[in-house]
């Protein structure tokens, strides 16, 4: 069926395997019957990314419901899980193809929490707060991390000084990609910047439009 016309409300789940030794069965079991599965065998020390979590984003709605068995199978770290959230849960009047926001709600099974569009829910929004005050919390830490880092390569006489700098379009692709789980590591060699530079990119206050 095209995804065109297709009607609202659907149940979609996200599965994701992070190394060889692991299977499905038990996420499967979970998530129970859905209109849709997007499912992930990715390794963990994979250097793709996640296109079936971007397939995800892309293909829900407002109105649908997406489960998860739990949140370490959407998300690797805070920052990508407060992201993620706030991708399929945003306003969609306020989507854009940088900033994707979906209207849709997502459940996270093992930890019997849902969130919904406009976060109607005060338990639930408060959680998303504290997730985007966690991920604050490590943003700092990336950048504490960016300078201590600097700092001692100075004293070594290792610091090749200023990075290149990326335009404002590379910066917001740079973000997008994070956003959905490309593998920093990945972003950073395509874009020929060091993984110190990206997560000073990342750290910068949003672009202006």
């Amino acid at each position: 069926m095209s995804d065109t016309h297709r009607s609202p409300g659907q149940r979609v789940a996200y599965l994701r395997v992070s190394s060889t030794g692991q299977n499905l069965a038990r996420q499967l079991e979970a998530v129970g019957e859905c209109d849709q599965t997007f499912t992930e065998k990715q390794p963990g020390n994979s250097a793709i990314g996640r296109p079936q979590l971007q397939a995800l984003v892309r293909h829900v709605r407002r109105g649908d419901h997406v489960v998860v068995a739990s949140m370490d199978r959407l998300a690797r770290s805070v920052i990508d899980l407060n992201d993620i959230v706030q991708q399929i849960t945003g306003d969609p009047a306020e989507h854009t193809e940088q900033r994707p926001r979906k209207g849709a709600s997502i459940e996270f099974l093992k930890e019997r929490l849902t969130f919904e569009p406009g976060h109607s829910d005060p338990m639930a929004a408060f959680q998303l707060n504290m997730m985007g005050a966690f991920a604050q919390f490590e943003r700092e830490l990336i950048r504490q991390r960016q300078a201590e880092g600097i700092a001692a390569a100075k004293k070594r006489g290792a610091y090749k000084g200023r990075p290149r700098s990326l335009k404002k379009e590379q910066v917001r692709a740079v973000r997008s990609a994070v956003l959905v789980g490309t593998p920093k590591s990945q972003i950073a060699r395509e874009h020929g910047i060091s993984r110190s530079t990206l997560y000073r990119y990342l750290a910068q206050p949003d672009l202006p439009h």
